[in-house]
């Protein structure tokens, strides 16, 4: 499927080509090309590790687990101020999440779906097997979590525009990061603690990856503090380059002055 789906999504693999050449500027045209597809393939298997996500049993998906640093997020949740379980739009983050909460519970900081079947669907399946399922937009509600001491997981890695974003570089390019997670930190006393959930080369399941609480942070250096965030999403991403999303316009924003980087496919359909 990910291969059919390579040449039939025209827009798609354009913006994955234009960030991908953006990111990794050392490739080749064919090993470009090549890095595109793949990513292609890998958000095509996305889809039914996210029906296993939200239907499968505990039973059948225990066995994929393997999870590293689970010591890292007891450590942090022993202050008492809640989690910010840093994360990042990698294609099996659904699935990850799912296995995750086998080990720990949270509540899930989302974007709402334009599609209301789909929202529908999805905010169902997160309520069933999260704690609390909570809209990107709330925010007081995600620091009412953390003053509960949960766990909150939370993606800040895509563009949402200029209102509430900074310039600061993702793997080497200028891109439009917004301050919520430093923000959200100072004011909830919450530790940051980075989560990341990748498939296993061997075809094994998949491996967990939860880092030690971020140290000295926030800084109150808006600037220092996003930039620093998205080192480490980058970091991670340059472990399975394959499995991050890259069809997402991760650079449609771009600082004042320069000129957008995806032509046909920076324009958006009329909205109903």
């Amino acid at each position: 499927m990910g291969t059919g789906m390579y040449y039939l999504m025209k827009k798609r693999r354009h913006i994955a080509d234009v960030n991908i050449g953006l990111c990794f500027p050392q490739l080749d045209e064919t090993a470009r090309h090549r890095l595109v597809k793949s990513a292609i393939q890998s958000v095509n298997i996305s889809l039914f590790e996210t029906a296993l996500s939200w239907w499968g049993s505990r039973r059948k998906l225990d066995s994929l687990c393997h999870i590293d640093g689970l010591e890292n997020l007891r450590a942090a949740q022993e202050k008492g101020n809640g989690i910010i379980l840093l994360s990042a739009h990698f294609t099996s983050l659904e699935i990850g999440g799912r296995l995750l909460s086998f080990h720990q519970p949270f509540a899930v900081m989302y974007k709402r779906h334009r599609n209301a079947l789909f929202e529908h669907i999805m905010t169902r399946s997160r309520e069933r097997h999260y704690q609390q399922a909570i809209q990107r937009h709330d925010v007081r509600g995600m620091i009412r979590a953390l003053k509960q001491n949960l766990v909150c997981w939370y993606a800040p890695d895509q563009d949402f525009g200029r209102k509430q974003s900074i310039f600061v570089p993702f793997m080497g390019v200028d891109a439009a990061t917004i301050t919520a997670p430093a923000r959200i930190a100072r004011l909830s006393g919450a530790a940051v603690v980075p989560f990341f959930p990748k498939r296993r080369s061997d075809g094994n399941g998949y491996q967990l990856t939860i880092l030690p609480a971020l140290e000295n942070f926030p800084t109150g250096d808006e600037d220092r503090d996003a930039a620093y965030i998205n080192q480490i999403i980058g970091e991670q991403v340059l472990l399975a380059p394959e499995q991050y999303l890259w069809l997402h316009r991760r650079f449609k924003t771009r600082p004042e002055g320069q000129t957008k980087l995806y032509g046909f496919a920076d324009k958006q359909p009329p909205k109903r």
